[in-house]
C-alpha cells in the first residue's frame, strides 16, 4: 500500500471560514472541484428550464370544462323513460319500490 503524505491531503468538505459551523466543498481538492462545478450546472439547468417553463415547470395542459360535440353521451333518460318527469300536472307512481 503506497505512502500518503498527510502534508497534501486536503478532505472534500472543509469548515466555513465565517465563523459558521457550516461544512462547504473544498476547491483544493478534484473532488471537491468537480462538485464545486457540477452544483453550478445543475443550478444554471433549473433555471433555464424554469424561465422557459419546461420540463418539470410546465404548466399543465388545459383540458375542456365540457365533452367534445363529436362524443355521444349517454344520458340516463334516453335509456329509461321514467327517468324524466311526467309533464303532466298529476304525479306518476314510480315503476320502482
Amino acid at each position: 500500500m503506497p505512502q500518503v503524505d498527510d502534508d497534501d491531503y486536503e478532505p472534500v468538505f472543509k469548515k466555513s471560514n465565517w465563523g459558521t459551523s457550516r461544512y462547504v466543498y473544498n476547491p483544493n481538492n478534484p473532488v471537491g472541484m468537480a462538485l464545486i462545478i457540477l452544483s453550478l450546472v445543475f443550478a444554471l439547468v433549473m433555471m433555464f428550464l424554469m424561465e422557459e417553463r419546461k420540463g418539470p415547470f410546465e404548466p399543465p395542459k388545459e383540458t375542456p370544462w365540457s365533452p367534445q360535440i363529436d362524443d355521444n353521451p349517454t344520458y340516463p333518460w334516453d335509456e329509461d323513460p321514467y327517468a324524466t318527469p311526467p309533464d303532466g300536472t298529476t304525479p306518476m307512481p314510480s315503476p320502482t319500490p
